[in-house]
């Protein structure tokens, strides 16, 4: 049986992944939140990598749903897309892939040594 979406299609089973890790975001900012002292969370920042095998925009649906009955209801989601970013082992230049094959547009050769990408980090929480 295929998976799908409360319209119908394929997809949902993706979903339930950005579902988790967003209730897990949740958990552990409330949980800094009330260490601090915090009545309330009032924006949640993450940081969520190209290469992170997370759909930001299902967590930003799923976002609000998370959040009921907890110290960030009503709070804001805000999302930092970070590009998969890699260094030239050859010539050490950083650089953002184009293609498939990460190869460094400095001397051309291939790298396999990312740098940033893979990000799925909660930044920075505020409080009121």
């Amino acid at each position: 049986m295929d998976p799908v979406t409360p319209t119908g299609g394929p997809g949902l089973q993706w979903a339930v992944h950005e579902v988790s890790i967003c209730a897990a975001a949740v958990r552990a900012a409330e949980a800094k939140a009330r260490e601090l002292g915090g009545r309330r969370i009032a924006v949640l920042r993450l940081r969520i990598g190209a290469l992170a095998g997370v759909v930001p925009e299902a967590m930003e649906f799923a976002y609000p749903v998370v959040c009921r009955g907890t110290l960030a209801e009503g709070s804001r989601l805000e999302v930092e897309h970070v590009p998969v970013r890699c260094l030239c082992e050859s010539c050490e230049a950083e650089f953002e892939p184009k293609a498939a094959v990460y190869a460094c547009p400095t001397c051309g050769r291939p790298s396999a040594k990312i740098v940033s990408g893979r990000e799925l980090e909660l930044a920075q929480i505020e409080l009121e």
